[in-house]
C-alpha cells in the first residue's frame, strides 16, 4: 500500500512538472518592435525574455526605414513550439517590425487598436468594391492609413486603382470612380452648341470614369478631340459636357 501511495505521489509530481513544462515561459511584446539589423526577425526581436529561443528566425529582416508585417497567430504558434507563452491579450492580428533606422512602434502604439474598414477578399485592379468586400475590423493604430474612410458607403461602388490584399485596411488612395469607358473602345460622342446637336462614333484613346476628360479619335477625319465621359460608352463635347460636369460637381459638394 505504501508503495502504491509513493507511486501515485511520484506520478502526480511528474505530471505537474510536465504540465509546467508544456505551459512555457510567459513573454510579452517589447516596447519597441525593431529589427536589430542582422538581416532577420527573431523571437528575441519581439520578446525581451525569449531566452534560448531568442535566435529563432521568423522572417527576413526589413530594409532600413521599411518594415515587415508578421501574422500574430503564426508568431504565437512558433513561440509556443519553442517554449514561450505569448497570451496576445490585446488580440493582435498582425505585428509590424520596423527597420533599425526607423525607430519602431512604441508600446502605446503597439497596444492600442482602432476599428477601421478592411478588405474581406483580395481585389484586382479595376474591380468594383461590393458591400460584402469590406468589413469593420480592429487593427493596431499605427496600421491605419491617414485617409482611411469613416463610412463604408464612400467605398462601395468604387474601383480598385491597383491590386488590393485581403485583410488590409482601406485607404482612400486605393480607390477611384469606376471607368465607364475603356481604352480603344468605340463610343458615341455628342456635340451640343447653340441648339445644334450632333453625334458621331469615335475611338477612346484612354479609359475614363464619369466626369473625366479623355482624348477621342474621329476615325473618319483622323482628328483627335477632347471629350467628357458621361456614361458607359458615352461622351460629350460643348455645352452638354459643361452641363454634365457642373451637375456632377454640385452633387459632390
Amino acid at each position: 500500500m505504501n508503495r502504491l501511495v509513493s507511486f501515485i505521489a511520484v506520478a502526480a509530481a511528474t505530471a505537474s512538472l510536465a504540465s509546467a513544462a508544456l505551459a512555457g515561459t510567459p513573454v510579452q511584446l517589447r516596447d519597441q518592435l525593431v529589427d536589430d539589423g542582422d538581416g532577420r526577425v527573431t523571437l528575441g526581436d519581439l520578446f525581451g525574455n525569449a531566452g534560448r529561443a531568442s535566435n529563432v528566425v521568423l522572417a527576413q529582416g526589413p530594409a532600413a526605414g521599411g518594415n515587415v508585417v508578421l501574422d500574430a497567430a503564426r508568431v504565437q504558434a512558433i513561440a509556443r513550439a519553442n517554449g514561450l507563452d505569448w497570451a496576445n491579450a490585446s488580440g493582435f492580428r498582425r505585428l509590424v517590425v520596423k527597420g533599425g533606422d526607423a525607430g519602431g512602434a512604441t508600446a502605446s502604439q503597439a497596444g492600442r487598436t482602432v476599428e477601421v474598414l478592411t478588405y474581406t477578399r483580395s481585389l484586382s485592379a479595376g474591380e468594383v468594391v461590393r458591400p460584402e468586400d469590406v468589413a469593420w475590423t480592429r487593427v493596431q493604430s499605427h496600421l491605419v492609413p491617414g485617409d482611411a474612410p469613416a463610412d463604408a458607403d464612400a467605398v462601395i461602388g468604387q474601383a480598385a486603382r491597383r491590386a488590393l490584399r485581403s485583410g488590409a485596411a482601406v485607404a482612400g488612395r486605393d480607390l477611384s470612380s469606376p471607368q465607364v469607358i475603356k481604352k480603344d473602345e468605340l463610343i458615341v460622342v455628342t456635340f451640343s452648341q447653340g441648339g445644334v446637336s450632333l453625334s458621331l462614333q469615335a475611338k477612346a484613346l484612354q479609359g475614363a470614369a464619369a466626369g473625366d476628360t479623355l482624348p477621342v479619335l474621329n476615325p473618319q477625319s483622323k482628328k483627335t478631340i477632347v471629350a467628357v465621359a458621361t456614361g458607359p460608352g458615352q461622351a460629350a463635347v460643348g455645352s452638354e459636357a459643361d452641363a454634365f460636369r457642373a451637375g456632377r460637381s454640385a452633387s459632390l459638394r
